[in-house]
């Protein structure tokens, strides 16, 4: 694995808890005011940061590009709607102030060149690429000219194109971190590819991410326990809302609780446990809960014993039940009665 990479003083990887990304995208719908309540709502569940996505419609689109969801009535057009639902440059430096006055790393994939020198305008410190833009040379030396975090994803590329995007960025000393991603919205579990993030570490030896659209809190929990150093996951106001992206988004409670299931599955894989030490510590409870000997029926003095002699129940108060047949064949050095715990004292 390679080294942690830095957005400002906030780690991402080596040892640092994974950095959690709440990804409104374009569910604001061209709302400026719904995406400022947005940043309001992520910062109350804990994530560490909000990405959007800047679209410059002239710069990026073709007037006759296809939807992938028509779900826009008021829109003739996709480009239309990268017009509709974008913002100048004085509401994008709005958004970010706003994002970190509540303590959240701004983000927001940038979908040409345009709209990356606009976004290094405004300060923004890490970069997300989105799987569209992979393979994008340009984009990917544009991005690489500030040596800031990129967030590459890997959502549509073959393997030879991964090396090759991977190779330029590190080659331009861009801090990087690739995430596994699937194009399907929402993703089925079959296709959401958790193998390729081992993979991806050992192949490409650096810091790796999972980017979900399944519209479950499940997937990223697994993707933690298999070394992701990030997360992101696309978020809405409710399951019904209007908008493409709904199905694969997770509601804004649901965020609260992945974020709160991720730390505390981090906690517990920064703490591993020694089993001989903890039931040490159990000592006690494990006198309440464990079984030993007792007699099965009165045992007279010098009399042998025999399996027939012998129960297990709690709490052990003298020989454990799993040492009975050390037990066998020795002679009770006193009466015992039935339901009498029987310890090594009274047998010889």
């Amino acid at each position: 694995m390679a080294e942690s990479m830095f957005i400002g003083d906030r780690e991402i990887g080596g040892n640092a808890p994974c950095l959690i990304i709440a990804e409104v995208g374009l569910t604001h719908d061209g709302s400026l005011g719904v995406a400022h309540a947005f940043i309001d709502a992520i910062a109350e569940t804990g994530a560490d940061a909000v990405k959007f996505q800047t679209h410059i419609a002239h710069a990026e689109s073709s007037p006759g590009e296809p939807f992938r969801v028509n779900v826009f009535p008021q829109d003739e057009t996709r480009y239309d709607y990268w017009e509709r639902t974008s913002f100048t440059e004085k509401q994008w430096a709005g958004l970010k102030k706003h994002a970190e006055e509540k303590n959240l790393i701004f983000m927001s994939t940038a979908f040409s060149i345009e709209a990356v020198k606009m976004l290094r305008r405004i300060g923004v410190k890490a970069w997300k690429i989105g799987s569209g833009d992979t393979n994008n040379i340009f984009m990917l030396d544009e991005i690489a000219k500030g040596n800031d975090p990129v967030f590459l994803s890997s959502g549509m590329s073959y393997l030879h194109e991964l090396d090759l995007s991977v190779k330029r960025l590190q080659d331009k000393k861009a801090p990087l971190l690739l995430m596994q991603c699937t194009n399907n919205y929402p993703c089925p579990p079959e296709k959401l590819g958790l193998n390729m993030l081992a993979y991806y570490s050992d192949r490409f030896a650096v810091p790796i991410g999972f980017s979900d659209h399944s519209g479950e809190i499940g997937p990223c929990l697994s993707a933690i326990t298999l070394g992701a150093k990030a997360i992101e996951v696309h978020v809405t106001w409710h399951s019904d809302c209007f908008g493409p992206d709904v199905k694969a988004s997770l509601t804004i409670e649901e965020l609260s609780l992945l974020t709160k299931n991720i730390r505390l599955i981090e906690e517990a894989l920064c703490n591993p446990v020694d089993k001989d030490l903890m039931a040490e510590d159990m000592k006690d409870m494990r006198l309440l809960f464990t079984k030993g000997l007792v007699a099965a029926k009165d045992i007279v003095k010098g009399e042998t014993i025999n399996k027939n002699h012998l129960d297990a129940k709690k709490p052990c108060l003298g020989i454990p039940v799993h040492e009975y047949e050390r037990a066998l064949g020795m002679s009770a050095l006193r009466p015992i009665k039935m339901g009498e715990s029987i310890s090594w004292t009274d047998i010889t």
